[in-house]
């Protein structure tokens, strides 16, 4: 009789990934219901961040704690400059919430594989694969559709122009932590590098806040189980499972699924905010996914050509 424990082994990736996925694209509708609670943006990336470091201090403190002792000025910078990226990303992308629909923001803050791909020509003179550029004229033909279709039915008190734009600087922000991130990753513990990172955004954030004379402290008891949801399960418990995937199935099969998120958190919007699509933003938006789709796919076979 054939043992089920192989078969097991063999969908798990896939269930991880389908949890992650749900999981993270609950982050930009978690996140409107965090303002619709009155909390500011800055503040909902605050402690969407700091929650998520204070839940995996102590094991970052069990398995990091050599990494920890020998960290080097160089991996220190590096930290802060991650960090740094990373509180932009959250600051600028939330932020984009108050300001245009959720298809929209989640669809153009997840095109980081076209700007990864520029910056590797960019900065390394890494010659883009064919899938890359033609990934890259999709998408930014899908991105013009979008702002075209949201700066004609702008809605009252909304500004869908500023809120896309802030999203791309969203997308620049995270593309900025990730390659920051693959240098730093090699030389740290998954626990390590996610305490460091996250940790040096919320102190960033947290000075921001206060800068801005923004309270930390006073919400209601609503916004701060929205709050504690967003660390356990965009941040945590998403991310996580991404990266626990990534050593079970390609890469390229995980960039595919992470499609999916713009397309859960739209469905989601639908169903709670009751937020459709214009039909020049529907075309836009599909445009989007196709090259997020063919830069990613371009970026792998760069890599392993």
């Amino acid at each position: 009789m054939t043992p089920r424990t192989p078969a097991a082994a063999h969908w798990l990736p896939f269930v991880v990934l389908g949890i992650g996925l749900l999981a993270v694209s609950f982050g930009a509708i978690l996140a409107r219901l965090a303002q619709a609670e009155q909390v500011p943006s800055l503040v909902v990336a605050t402690w969407r961040l700091g929650l998520a470091a204070l839940i995996v201090t102590p094991l970052a403190l069990i398995q990091g704690r050599r990494e920890l002792r020998h960290l080097t000025r160089r991996q220190l910078g590096m930290t802060l400059a991650a960090g740094l990226c990373l509180a932009l990303h959250f600051a600028t992308w939330i932020t984009s919430l108050e300001y245009t629909s959720v298809a929209s923001s989640t669809a153009l803050v997840t095109t980081n594989p076209l700007w990864i791909g520029l910056a590797a020509f960019v900065l390394f003179g890494e010659r883009p694969h064919r899938l890359m550029i033609g990934g890259i004229a999709l998408s930014l033909a899908g991105s013009l559709l979008i702002f075209w279709s949201d700066s004609q039915s702008a809605e009252a008190g909304r500004a869908p122009l500023l809120g896309n734009a802030l999203a791309l600087v969203g997308s620049w922000c995270f593309s900025a932590y990730l390659l920051i991130g693959r240098r730093l990753r090699a030389g740290l513990g998954l626990a390590t590098y996610i305490w460091l990172a996250y940790g040096a955004a919320a102190l960033l954030l947290v000075a921001a806040s206060s800068a801005a004379g923004t309270s930390l402290l006073a919400h209601s008891g609503t916004a701060w189980a929205v709050l504690l949801g967003m660390a356990l399960g965009p941040q945590l418990l998403g991310h996580t499972a991404y990266n626990w995937s990534l050593r079970h199935v390609s890469a390229t099969f995980v960039a595919v699924v992470t499609l999916g998120e713009p397309v859960c958190a739209a469905l989601l919007a639908w169903l709670m905010f009751a937020e459709g699509f214009a039909p020049l933003q529907f075309a836009g938006f599909s445009l989007l996914l196709a090259g997020i789709y063919l830069a990613a796919r371009g970026e792998t076979v760069r890599s392993h050509g």
